[in-house]
């Protein structure tokens, strides 16, 4: 064997013992997070124990905060702030259970934050799930609580229920909001279609935290060409988990039932000429800055497309923190180079 075979395989040795060692300490931390909230939640019921049935007062919290910091010199976590955290970590979640097969899989600043921010248990459990599910960051968590998300995915117009098979369409259902926050666009009220369209692909990363997990970017103002006439998408994007492309049209005014019919037609010209025998059918996005409710529906009813008519709304400058933990435009788009091929 050469010595340049010999350092190929020890260069492989090396990579597998580092996964190995990776790994290691991945499942390490997590154990550790695990028996970390696991503890809060038990001294914050010790806690309640301790004021409500036994009769000790406010002053406990601290008196244990000042022990405790005398017997653990070198440890943060039990200040009277975080032990008071603790009481109402324990007091929001009363059963232990969920304790150990849900938060545990949060970190503690996540956990606090949930608990801070919402009162009701139903609402709670849900930011919950879709954290596991989607991997946010503690800011961008806070984020979807302040921006209402539970109460915006899945209230979209739409007929993913007569036009996508049962089993698309539930999933589709929650991958479409209404409204949708456009609240890092530094533009006014009358801004023009191009303008906003301009101004989202420019914030695409913040545009695709909005939009939500499994959207990924194909184009603007996409080309197709139709009996020798040519016709442009506004925005072109592809759902890795529906595995379909999704087609936005954007409208500066309310929504109007022709807006329906030319949005009809781009789809109709996608599964022809784009769509592969492996996507499904392609999915329309309608945004406008208003709607009437009948009247949407009124334009869906009886469509074989499957399409979404949303509202958009403009506000203020998203968060810079959160707005810096988003990934770059270059992994957005890398990211979708294995899922779809796009004709020019």
């Amino acid at each position: 064997m050469s010595n340049i075979d010999k350092q190929e395989e020890y260069q492989s040795l090396f990579k597998q013992v580092i996964v190995r060692i990776d790994n290691s300490k991945q499942k390490a931390l997590r154990h550790a997070n695990a028996e970390l909230i696991t503890l809060y939640w038990q001294i914050g019921k010790t806690i309640i124990n301790a004021q409500d049935y036994q009769g000790w007062g406010s002053k406990v919290v601290d008196n244990l905060a000042s022990d405790l910091k005398k017997h653990y010199p070198s440890s943060k976590g039990f200040s009277v702030r975080n032990l008071k955290n603790m009481r109402k970590f324990a007091i929001s979640w009363p059963e232990v259970e969920f304790v150990q097969t849900c938060l545990h899989k949060l970190s503690w600043h996540h956990n606090c934050a949930i608990v801070d921010k919402i009162s009701e248990e139903h609402e709670r459990r849900w930011y919950v799930i879709k954290n596991i599910e989607h991997g946010w960051s503690r800011n961008v968590l806070v984020h979807q609580i302040e921006s209402k998300l539970i109460e915006r995915q899945g209230n979209a117009i739409t007929n993913f229920a007569e036009a996508l098979p049962s089993s698309k369409s539930e999933l589709a259902e929650q991958s479409f909001k209404s409204p949708y926050l456009f609240d890092f666009l530094s533009l006014s009220e009358e801004a023009l279609e191009r303008d906003i369209e301009v101004a989202l692909v420019k914030e695409l990363t913040k545009f695709l935290l909005e939009l939500g997990t499994g959207f990924a970017f194909v184009g603007k103002q996409f080309k197709l060409e139709v009996g020798g006439d040519d016709f442009y998408i506004d925005l072109l994007f592809y759902h890795i988990r529906l595995r379909c492309y999704v087609v936005i049209e954007l409208k500066a005014g309310g929504f109007k039932p022709e807006h329906a019919g030319k949005l009809n037609f781009y789809l109709n010209t996608v599964d022809q000429q784009i769509k592969s025998d492996e996507d499904a059918l392609s999915i329309g996005l309608l945004l406008c800055k208003s709607r009437n409710k009948i009247v949407a529906e009124y334009s869906l009813r009886n469509n074989t497309n499957p399409i979404s008519i949303a509202e958009y709304q403009i506000g203020d400058t998203l968060p810079k923190e959160i707005a810096d933990q988003l990934p770059s435009i270059e992994q957005l788009v890398d990211d979708i180079s294995s899922h779809i091929k796009t004709e020019n």
